[in-house]
């Protein structure tokens, strides 16, 4: 782990090392559409697409906004705008009309792409709403008062939509460019520029844009692979949004770093899942706990091969020992992984290794990865804390996101002087250097005075054999400022009520850490990459609790 070096380079560098390394192994295979490239085939597409850009007009540090399930095309823009200078936007494929509109105006974006809809949303028809004069300019000259800044839409398909350029209108501008232009123009990149702008999921508050580099992206990517082992040997099932970090960075570029096949889902389906795992003979997949809670509850699990899995990476929220156990023991992996971090810092800060001891591989989120420091500090004097002690997880280096886009103040309430980012969440870490998440600041619950961190209560709750997911949160109380209240998700055909909780806690918590209030559903409403929103949680909780005192 202290052998990691930095290595400075642009996304397209990257690209070009692995290419070079194996160039007629497979590196993107698109389930369910007949789309397969080796890495030589991969890179021949990602240039003519960065030429096509370049005929367009598009200039270094332009940004390109995506709003697209994980079509194909979606990789190939990712390293074709990262060749050019650009930077790409990744949009949240569940945004409706008031969350584009915000996007496109907060970003100053002069670019954006789509796909022409997702499930029952219409993507272009949300576009000609929300752009004013866009369906009467022509492709690629738009002028629009209400966003100044955006001068072209264009599409990942070839369907013809009116001031929308197709895909095959970029592909076919490419000879517009001479091979000695677009080399000049990437020979303009530098390994510290923006190369990607990731909003914030908006759990709570703003969505904010997070700034990520190129060197920040490219090593976090690499450092994940790393250390799970990865090599081109793997292939990888990515059931991802691509829209996030967890996608675009720890998969697809731990896979460009490490040479290993991209196998990518459209969408998420637990079917479409085990079958890419069993035909494509996938030797490991990254999902969040309710990707893998969906794959082990189907009905036909029973009838899918998973022999060739070696091993897996969990994260995006709370990761139950009892759900990594489960996962290992019925789909015969040798580890499942799990790294820590947030969208700000690339993503990933720490990360479990493959031949951990149980205690830190179900217990902990492993240890800090290479490059990268990490501090816990109390959260009021901003002094570093004992080892065992709780305290605010800080972090510096390469991984660090270079602001939030237009937004100074919010940027310097995160990130200060000396480059100390602070997460917001608060853990323990023992004296090998084992990193444990004990709870968020802000969701830290004040009941009578007392402090109480969900996180702790929530990993209690998992204890109860019914119990297959828990959120834990505090909902407003006249009498104590406020209860906490826990949303539960049941095993299939358990039962569950709210006295049950009681009765499990009564005597082995203590007495102000019981759920008053406890409501059992079939999910929680979350982002577009797993992760719970606990904002919406605390408004259904209104509806479910009425009576709160």
């Amino acid at each position: 782990m202290s052998d990691f070096t930095l290595q400075e380079r642009t996304l397209g560098q990257m690209l070009d090392e692995t290419v070079a390394r194996f160039p007629d192994r497979e590196a993107l295979i698109y389930v369910g559409h007949d789309f397969r490239q080796t890495w030589s085939e991969f890179a021949a597409t990602v240039d003519r697409i960065a030429r096509g850009l370049m005929a367009l007009g598009i200039e270094p540090g332009e940004k390109i906004a995506l709003w697209a399930t994980n079509v194909p095309y979606w990789v190939c823009m990712m390293f074709a705008t990262a060749r050019i200078g650009a930077t790409l936007v990744a949009v949240n494929t569940n945004y409706r009309d008031s969350e584009l509109e915000y996007l496109i105006r907060q970003s100053e974006c002069e670019n954006f792409c789509c796909i022409d809809g997702f499930l029952d949303y219409d993507y272009v028809a949300a576009l000609y709403r929300v752009i004013p004069g866009l369906e009467e300019a022509a492709p690629g000259e738009l002028h629009c008062d209400k966003f100044p800044h955006l001068r072209r839409v264009m599409s990942l398909r070839n369907m013809p939509h009116p001031g929308i350029i197709t895909m095959g209108d970029i592909l076919a501008r490419a000879g517009e460019v001479s091979v000695e232009d677009y080399k000049a123009r990437e020979a303009q990149v530098k390994p510290h520029d923006v190369v990607n702008m990731q909003y914030t999921s908006g759990t709570t508050g703003f969505p904010k844009g997070v700034m990520l580099s190129h060197v920040g992206i490219g090593n976090n990517g690499r450092a994940v692979a790393e250390r799970q082992e990865m090599t081109e040997q793997d292939k990888l099932v990515i059931p991802l949004p691509l829209f996030h970090c967890m996608g675009c960075v720890l998969g697809v570029l731990g896979c460009v770093s490490s040479g290993a096949a991209m196998v990518i889902l459209e969408s998420f389906s637990p079917e479409r899942v085990m079958g890419a795992i069993q035909d494509e003979k996938c030797t490991g997949i990254y999902g969040v706990p309710s990707t893998y809670i969906s794959i082990l509850g189907h009905r036909r699990f029973s009838q899918y091969d998973f022999s060739s899995l070696r091993f897996g990476l969990m994260s995006g929220s709370v990761c139950p020992e009892p759900l990594v156990r489960e996962v290992m023991e019925r789909m015969g992996m040798k580890a499942i992984v799990i790294p820590y971090g947030q969208t700000e810092t690339s993503p990933a800060i720490t990360m479990t290794g493959m031949a951990e001891s149980e205690e830190h591989r179900f217990r902990s989120v492993g240890r800090v990865l290479g490059g990268i420091e990490m501090e816990l500090r109390d959260p009021v004097t901003r002094k570093p804390v004992a080892p065992g002690e709780q305290g605010e997880i800080c972090t510096r280096g390469y991984h660090v996101m270079k602001g939030y886009f237009n937004m100074p103040e919010a940027t310097a309430e995160t990130v200060d002087s000396e480059g100390w980012l602070r997460t917001g969440d608060l853990g323990t870490v023992d004296e090998e250097g084992y990193l444990r998440i004990t709870g968020r600041i802000k969701d830290m619950i004040v009941r009578g005075g007392e402090n109480i961190y969900p996180r702790e209560i929530e990993e209690f709750l998992l204890g109860m054999p019914s119990v297959r997911d828990v959120q834990v949160l505090g909902i407003p109380s006249h009498r104590y400022g406020e209860e906490i209240a826990a949303f539960i998700m049941v095993h299939e055909g358990a039962a569950l009520k709210p006295e049950d909780v009681r009765e499990f806690c009564r005597g082995r918590i203590a007495w102000h850490k019981i759920p008053r209030y406890v409501a059992v559903v079939d999910d929680f409403p979350r982002t577009g990459n797993g992760k719970v929103q606990k904002f919406k949680l605390r408004e259904m909780s209104k509806e479910l609790f009425p009576n709160v005192k």
